[in-house]
Formats: C-alpha cells, sequence, structure tokens
C-alpha cells in the first residue's frame, strides 16, 4: 500500500525527491501511512479545502479493501 500512495504523491508534488512514506504498524488492524513532502509541496497534498487528500484517503480505502485493512493517511508537518 505504501508503494501505491508513494507513487501518487511522486507525480503530484514538485519535488518527488523529497516524499517520504512511514507506515506505522502498531496498530495491525489498522495500519497508519504518515506522509511527508518538501514544505512546499504540503499545500498541493492537501488541495484546495482538503480534496486533494480526502481523494487519496478514499482511493487508498477502495484498494485497501482486498487486504481486509484498514489504513489512515496523514500528513506531517515539516518544521
Amino acid at each position: 500500500m505504501k508503494e501505491f500512495i508513494e507513487k501518487i504523491i511522486k507525480e503530484i508534488v514538485e519535488r518527488p525527491e523529497e516524499v517520504k512514506i512511514r507506515e506505522n504498524l502498531e496498530n495491525p488492524r489498522m495500519p497508519l501511512l504518515e506522509v511527508s513532502v518538501a514544505k512546499e509541496d504540503i499545500g498541493k497534498i492537501i488541495g484546495k479545502k482538503g480534496r486533494m487528500i480526502e481523494a487519496l484517503r478514499i482511493l487508498l480505502a477502495a484498494v485497501s479493501r482486498k487486504q481486509k485493512k484498514q489504513y489512515q493517511l496523514i500528513v506531517l508537518d515539516q518544521e
């Protein structure tokens, strides 16, 4: 699942080399994907009114149903 989201996000951002995704498996039934991108690309990932991140979450949910898991997707703020 990590590779699926990473490929999509790298196509959206201006600096794909800075895309990092960490899979947090503390809760195996609901794994967490933590996305980190360049500071100037955060807006592109979130989108206007959160539409882009919501679309990514919907895609992730649709694909992850085959694995009988429910992934969560969050964007980490880089300071």
